[in-house]
């Protein structure tokens, strides 16, 4: 059975916004009445989009988060949901209401993003979770929302939800925030999309394309990557002979898993690229990256700064350009940098996973 305790706050349903309740509720429908868990692509989000309906208290019923739960201090599933609503301000539920057993359900959304400024000196993307309770504004019935919002991974779930925060979508208080909720817009489109809810004709949408629908890894996407990463600069007969050779290269087994990479290599030794070892000085960067863009480019940067810590300097000159560093992930012990428009960024990004090329920001 379910059931949402009542509060009285403004409610959450701007009818521009695609995170409102008449966009939310009937995702919550599809969960509660056809399939509870979901996990899928969404173009223009890192990876799987993973989409879970859990419910107090069976859904942390189990040993583990039995432990979990007393790890931090409570006896029961119902008193960290008591200590959630009060995070929320939702009334908390009382003995009584307790005693009868009553089921309280909540959506967890979860995806990554690209990482904040601060992020990107030690990771390549970042973890989004977004947690929705239902409530009441004004009403007997179930008609409003509320957010938690966390950017770290729930190793311990009971702890992850009690340490999230609070989410005003519309007021976000950081940097992290900001690119959640930007995403967020992105995968709720994304999530009616893949399952065939209807958006209403008054939301703002993120996006004018399906975000899910896959797209065909054919030989002219290998063309348009080549391309991109070459900022054009690739004559034709060389375009056609790697597109043809990393396009037979993705047709092959996973056995073949070295021989494809070695293709991935052979191909930036065919651009303007740079291959170095994980420590370079900033001269090494400035040479180049100045070979590469065909002009001189000279940033300024600390004393005593190498390598990944010359990053931002370096994109920032780039940016002058209209122009960002990029590089193919090598899985070692080494960078393989190439220079792309900014413009191209995303596109790059999103063929990249489509290739299974792995090319990442910095």
């Amino acid at each position: 059975m379910k059931n949402f305790f009542s509060n009285f706050f403004n409610r959450n349903n701007d009818p521009k916004s695609i995170i409102s309740f008449d966009v939310i509720d009937p995702i919550y429908s599809y969960l509660y009445n056809q399939q509870s868990s979901l996990e899928f692509k969404v173009k223009g989000i890192k990876e799987n989009v993973s989409v879970n309906l859990f419910y107090f208290p069976g859904s942390l019923d189990h040993e583990e988060s039995r432990v979990e739960i007393k790890k931090a201090g409570f006896n029961n599933s119902y008193e960290v949901l008591n200590e959630l609503y009060k995070k929320m301000d939702i009334g908390v539920l009382t003995q009584e209401i307790i005693e009868q057993g009553l089921e309280y359900d909540f959506i967890h959304i979860q995806f990554y993003s690209e990482p904040t400024s601060d992020e990107k000196k030690f990771f390549k993307r970042s973890i989004k979770n977004f947690i929705i309770f239902f409530c009441c504004t004004n009403s007997l019935e179930t008609n409003d929302f509320k957010i938690l919002y966390s950017g770290t991974h729930f190793f311990d779930y009971t702890k992850g939800l009690l340490e999230s925060e609070l989410l005003d979508f519309n007021n976000p208080k950081n940097e992290s925030q900001t690119i959640g909720i930007k995403d967020l817009k992105i995968v709720l489109q994304g999530i009616c999309q893949y399952l065939n809810i209807e958006i209403p004709e008054t939301v703002e949408l993120p996006s004018q394309e399906n975000l899910v629908e896959a797209e065909e890894v054919k030989l002219e996407t290998f063309e348009e990557f080549i391309n991109l990463v070459s900022r054009g600069n690739i004559e034709e007969k060389e375009l056609k002979k790697q597109s043809k050779k990393l396009f037979k290269n993705y047709q092959k087994n996973t056995n073949e898993y070295h021989a494809i990479v070695d293709g991935h290599f052979d191909f930036f030794e065919s651009i303007d690229a740079w291959n170095s070892d994980w420590k370079f000085d900033p001269e090494d960067a400035e040479y180049f990256i100045s070979e590469m863009i065909g002009e001189d480019l000279n940033f300024a940067y600390p004393e005593e700064t190498y390598s990944h810590d010359l990053f931002p300097y370096i994109q920032s000159a780039l940016e002058k350009h209209n122009l960002e560093l990029m590089t193919y992930d090598t899985h070692g012990d080494n960078y393989l940098f190439f220079v792309a428009n900014k413009n191209d960024v995303v596109r790059i990004l999103e063929l990249s996973e489509l290739i299974k090329i792995e090319i990442n920001q910095l």
